[in-house]
């Protein structure tokens, strides 16, 4: 009998999204736990802290990261065991883990062996009842964030999700990641970070060591500009004062207080130090749309997704254009909306309609949907068991998890098959494909026509 509590764990390389799913009946845990997914040493206090206990930290200056995951892929699972061992315990969820599931994410495109460590740990270091594993983005067609274009999710759509260690584009046809035209930028949170801890130890202040810090002000200061070269323009006639140039206040933690945007008119004690903000504010963040201004030799963030696109089926791209979802951490930036919608408009192709849907939290938004496919009934035939495992191995998750080594580019008997049947019989409901009166009234403001 599957146990009534499943955890949720979006196993992210920055921060894991923890909470507990008590079944259709129970009280769900609709607002995860925000955790680092670090070891963390302090240099101020010289204390050691593990992922959820950052938070009992007093200084934050000098802080020394060990990160589970490299370049994408979980690789040091000493500390990810650490980290996970917090979050089980009384101090954090207080499971009992033998008597419950597991949903986990893991990163796209994981390597087999990886996957294999993970089921390990799942069944024999920790010894839950059944889990999923899955990447972020299979979860979205559970959720909410294509809620505002009708009842029922699409058939067909992508997921942009922009996190920690890269930026992959991922489309989706009925609930299945279509692996062959998934597409991965290598721009993502920690690469606009380090960017900025050079920029401003190169101008201003010595930060390479101020991980912590610098990412509170990417986070706090840029925003992603609708008006590069105007922007820059603006810098250049007048960098001292212009309506781009902000003030952070670093942080003073002998008296605990954290960094800040200083606020007009403030005045300032002899003791604060402070970071000139400018033209870094919109160039840091721009490099999700220029990756070859620090010598990526790859496509912009527009152009990738419309590569994505145009590997699909042609009859399906409408659906695609128009059932387009962002997730993850650097999609949070102020004007990345409105900059995305500008150039893929003008990639769109004009028979089709461009539609770019939000979410209100967008780095929880993977674990809201999580959320939502374990109360779907059809969770159950999802999971492999401990039994299964015990039984045959690692083979009872390759059976049971649909992974990418085993993906193709369909057929014209394929494509048939999904414009067919999959839309029309699956749902026992006529097809969402956007028929020209629906989609003038999804399509986005501005859209041409």
């Amino acid at each position: 009998m599957q146990p009534q509590i499943t955890v949720i764990l979006d196993n992210g390389a920055s921060s894991i999204k923890a909470g507990l799913a008590r079944g259709p009946e129970g009280d769900d845990d609709d607002q995860p736990k925000l955790i680092p997914n670090a070891i963390v040493r302090s240099k101020g206090d010289k204390t050691t802290y593990f992922g959820h206990q950052l938070e009992r930290c007093r200084d934050y200056s000098a802080l020394h990261y060990r990160l589970p995951f490299e370049k994408g892929y979980l690789v040091d699972w000493d500390a990810q065991k650490a980290v996970w061992d917090g979050v089980f315990s009384s101090e954090v969820l207080n499971v009992d883990t033998a008597e419950s599931s597991l949903l986990i994410t893991e990163p796209y495109f994981n390597l087999p062996n990886i996957q294999d460590v993970y089921d390990q740990f799942v069944f024999e270091e920790y010894e839950f009842y059944s889990y999923h594993r899955c990447t972020p983005a299979a979860t979205i067609p559970f959720g909410h964030l294509f809620q505002a274009g009708g009842p029922s999710p699409p058939e067909c759509l992508v997921v942009i999700d922009s996190g920690f260690s890269f930026t992959h584009v991922v489309p989706i046809i009925n609930n299945q990641i279509q692996w062959y035209a998934v597409k991965r930028l290598d721009v993502g949170g920690k690469l606009l970070t380090n960017q900025l801890k050079e920029l401003v130890s190169y101008r201003q202040w010595n930060m390479m060591d101020e991980t912590y810090i610098m990412n509170h002000a990417k986070e706090t200061c840029c925003y992603v500009s609708t008006g590069f070269f105007e922007d820059l323009e603006t810098c250049r006639s007048n960098p001292k004062k212009n309506s781009i140039v902000r003030e952070y206040v670093l942080p003073n933690f002998s008296i605990n207080r954290p960094g800040r945007i200083r606020l007009p008119n403030e005045e300032l004690s002899t003791t604060d130090q402070v970071l000139h903000m400018e033209n870094e504010r919109f160039t840091i963040p721009e490099l999700l749309f220029r990756p070859d201004d620090i010598g990526l030799e790859q496509s912009g963030l527009a152009a990738t997704v419309a590569a994505s696109i145009a590997l699909l089926p042609h009859d399906l791209r409408g659906m695609f254009w128009a059932n387009i979802g962002l997730i993850g951490g650097s999609t949070n930036f102020p004007g990345f909306y409105e900059r995305l919608s500008s150039e893929l408009l003008s990639l769109t192709p004009v028979e089709y309609d461009l539609q770019i849907y939000r979410s209100e939290d967008a780095i929880t938004e993977a674990y809201r949907s999580a959320i939502a496919f374990v109360n779907d009934p059809a969770f159950s035939a999802h999971v492999v068991t401990r039994e299964e495992y015990l039984e045959v191995g690692s083979n009872a998750s390759r059976r049971k998890f649909s992974g990418w080594q085993s993906s193709s580019a369909p057929g014209d008997a394929d494509i048939s098959k999904i414009t067919q049947e999959s839309m029309i019989e699956d749902r026992g409901q006529p097809s969402r494909k956007p028929n020209r009166s629906r989609m003038r009234t999804t399509t986005a403001p501005g859209r041409r026509r």
